[in-house]
């Protein structure tokens, strides 16, 4: 049976609340409309000439009706009042209107909206300082509870934390530490050379390596690996529902999987932080030995007068503060990570970040602290 194209009769009336009738009928598919596009695109142009509340347009005489014929029909009944059609075509043509419906409009400029979401970022920096607060709290506690029963402490998480935070990290920081060492001997061998105070160098590389370049980059190198690391598990374990189940059975998740990972890396850091220094120191005496012809005994020789050892000593405490805190700040965002994809994301990202931001806020600190020593 041959399929009618889909057509328009357009009938004006002398009187009534809807002076012009409009009667759609045949095939309201792409290919009934592919061949009469151009007559109903003229013919839905001198529709929209009309209000289109005076417009009666009745469907019943639609046969087959797809996605295309809804959607240019759903656009020409666009604020009728009177259409006549069958259910099942009534249905498809809500359905496409609902989608077609006009975007809600944005919303006006508050000039008061710097100051509400800087409430709620007050807020809810409160509400982590709180969380952070109990936290510490309880960590406090657990250790206090495991230093009277050493046998009840996670020795072997702790050991596994130490391995991973520590041992793993190896190749990668001292890499970097290498190449830290070589760019900043350089660059000041460079200075230093105009004024003949080649001798310097040692003095600014030691001291700025072992006091502060190898804590800080042990530490960001650990907080963008080992702390994202610890974020991702704890929050997998939150969206599987094991910290849930760990509860329910009566076990401690502070003392069974936040001690032994913020002692791990407390205790794994300083390691790191002095294998670092050593690669830095190496690259800066490979470089002073090329660019300032500084032979590497005389380099080490002069190292311990250049360097105290107070420096050494600020240096590695600094890195266990830092190990503390990227793992605990770690463990503050894996535990809030909600049961959804989208949280566990959002959770290791901010925990990247709120890390390496707390490393430098206490290396500022402890910069202010020790500014006498040295």
């Amino acid at each position: 049976m041959p399929t009618r194209d889909a057509a328009l009769e357009i009938e004006t009336l002398a009187q009534g609340p809807a002076p012009i009738r409009v009667r759609a009928s045949g095939e309201w598919t792409f290919s009934g409309m592919k061949e009469r596009r151009l007559e109903l695109a003229r013919q839905a142009a001198d529709l929209g000439k009309h209000p289109a509340d005076r417009i009666a347009w009745d469907l019943s005489a639609v046969g087959e009706l797809d996605d295309a014929g809804a959607v240019w029909l759903a656009k020409a009944l666009r604020g009728a009042r009177s259409v006549e059609a069958s259910a099942r075509h009534r249905e498809i043509l809500a359905q496409i209107s609902e989608g077609l419906r006009a975007p809600v409009e944005r919303e006006r400029f508050d000039p008061l909206s710097g100051v509400v979401w800087t409430g709620e970022a007050a807020a809810h920096a409160l509400e982590h300082f709180r969380d952070g607060v109990a936290l510490l709290g309880q960590l406090t506690l657990d250790l206090a509870g495991v230093l009277r029963r050493p046998r009840e402490f996670p020795l072997r998480e702790f050991s596994a934390g130490i391995y991973r935070a520590g041992v793993t990290a190896l190749p990668v920081t001292m890499l970097v530490g290498f190449l830290v060492g070589v760019v900043l001997t350089y660059l000041s061998a460079l200075q230093l050379k105009k004024y003949g105070a080649d001798l310097l160098v040692i003095n600014i590389v030691g001291v700025g390596v072992v006091r502060e370049l190898g804590p800080m980059l042990a530490s960001i190198i650990s907080a963008g690996r080992s702390g994202s690391a610890i974020t991702a598990q704890l929050g997998v374990m939150r969206v599987t529902e094991e910290v849930e189940a760990l509860a329910v059975m009566g076990i401690s998740i502070t003392t069974r999987l936040i001690l032994p990972r913020v002692l791990g890396l407390a205790v794994a850091l300083p390691l790191v932080s002095f294998c670092t220094d050593v690669a830095a120191l190496a690259g800066g005496m490979l470089v002073s030995n090329f660019t300032l012809g500084i032979s590497p005994s005389a380099f080490l020789q002069a190292l311990p007068d250049a360097v105290e050892v107070v420096n050494f000593w600020i240096g590695i405490g600094k890195s266990a503060a830092f190990g503390f805190a990227v793992a605990f700040v770690a463990c503050h965002y894996g535990l809030r990570v909600l049961p959804n994809t989208d949280s566990l994301a959002f959770g290791v990202t901010r925990s990247v970040v709120a890390s390496i931001t707390c490393v430098i806020i206490m290396d500022a600190v402890f910069a202010i602290m020790f500014r006498n020593l040295g």
